[in-house]
């Protein structure tokens, strides 16, 4: 699919351009390239400012409709909002998972209430959201999650535990899934749940990495509460629900995502210029094939990229592709660095470049959202139609 833009989406970008360049200098200035990948706990606060500042300028959900607080930009302008906030290396978004997996799903799936209470605030950065499916025996497989709620009068009571769950620690709300039914099994029996954080059932555990960073948190639900009406869709039916996000989650958010990637790819050709690594005929053909990579991605991303909240089996391929291009990244920049990528910027803290982040987070990339080998299952039987895999009682 290839995206032409006009004279007024050029327009539209200079726009966009000269607002983030204002918006990133004075009390926002220490924003730029902060809270990207292995950065993630970076300036919170001024972070969290700054999702209002996106909002008064109309940039905080660009994508979504304006009857419910976006900016319903076309595909084109999405892209372009998408290019100008990677080219002036605005920060990693705290409202990403409202933004761009929940507020869709609520949209697509919500009811008119339940659009009326939760987007409104999202789209003002106002509320935050983490996302509730992988668990300590259900990562990749999510069929098997284990996590109950179960009715209390007008009250789900939710208990279980959820990990690597990115951003818990800040956020204000939780999409969870979980089973309603006690007596189902795999992907049946699930609700997808709207569940505060700040109450006495929720309890939050930094899950702490080497360089001394906490990226993701385990969650522990004990008695935990949301209201009866807060289930997006059907009781039971969290299944498609969530198939839902995870088709957002493969599409559109992935753009930004990308450009991310291309201004990495960019200061990792930068270093090579300048250590003389460019001149090696083997790093120029790996160069070479990172910016191919990058632009196949591109090219898939908007080919799978609809409003229909269904995850296609085009898509299927979108997260082993990136995920697996982007560790590979993460190796060609230790290379071009040579001797310089293995020493660490301070020692107390574990100080880390940019490009030494990107190396290490990248490792993780290949196994959350999905891991690369579960993915393989899943195009095999979704996608191209093969025999399940056999799965015996371990």
């Amino acid at each position: 699919m290839q995206i032409g833009f006009s004279e007024t989406d050029e327009a539209f970008r200079a726009e966009v351009a000269a607002w983030l360049d204002d918006a990133l200098s004075g009390e926002f200035a220490c924003l730029r390239g902060r809270g990207g990948p292995g950065d993630d706990s970076a300036l919170i606060a001024e972070r969290k400012s700054f999702e209002r500042k996106l909002a008064s300028g109309g940039f905080c959900c660009p994508g979504w409709p304006t009857r419910h607080g976006g900016r319903g930009l076309s595909l084109a302008q999405q892209v372009i909002f998408h290019e100008e906030y990677a080219r002036a290396r605005a920060p990693g978004r705290l409202g990403h998972l409202g933004v761009t997996l929940f507020g869709p799903t609520c949209i697509a799936f919500g009811s008119p209430e339940q659009q009326r209470r939760f987007l409104p605030p999202i789209a003002r950065g106002e509320e935050f959201w983490c996302q509730g499916y992988s668990e300590p025996g259900a990562g990749s497989d999510l069929a098997n999650v284990q996590t109950r709620a179960r009715l209390d009068g007008d009250e789900w009571v939710i208990d279980g535990q959820k990990v690597w769950t990115s951003w818990a620690e800040w956020a204000d709300w939780c999409f969870v899934l979980a089973r309603s039914d006690p007596d189902s099994k795999l992907h049946k029996g699930l609700s997808y749940l709207l569940v505060p954080m700040r109450q006495p059932g929720v309890s939050i555990r930094p899950i702490r990495q080497i360089t001394g960073d906490a990226e993701f948190y385990e969650v522990f639900f004990s008695g935990a509460r949301c209201a009866r009406e807060n289930v997006i869709g059907e009781v039971g039916g969290g299944w498609r629900v969530a198939q839902g996000t995870l088709a957002f989650e493969r599409g559109a958010s992935t753009l930004g995502q990308q450009m991310q990637f291309r201004n990495e790819l960019n200061e990792i050709i930068e270093i090579a210029r300048r250590n003389g690594k460019a001149r090696d005929p083997l790093m120029r053909q790996r160069i070479a094939a990172a910016w191919m990579g990058l632009e196949i991605q591109r090219a898939g991303a908007l080919r799978t990229l609809s409003s229909d909240p269904t995850l296609n089996p085009a898509a299927l391929t979108n997260k082993i592709y990136w995920a697996s291009w982007h560790r590979d990244l993460g190796e060609l920049a230790m290379d071009v660095l040579g001797l310089e990528g293995e020493i660490a910027e301070g020692a107390d803290p574990y100080a880390l470049t940019r490009l030494q982040r990107l190396f290490l987070f990248t490792r993780a990339e290949t196994i959350y959202g999905g891991s690369n080998q579960i993915q393989r299952n899943i195009i095999a039987e979704r996608a191209l139609g093969l025999p399940r895999e056999a799965r015996g009682d371990l």
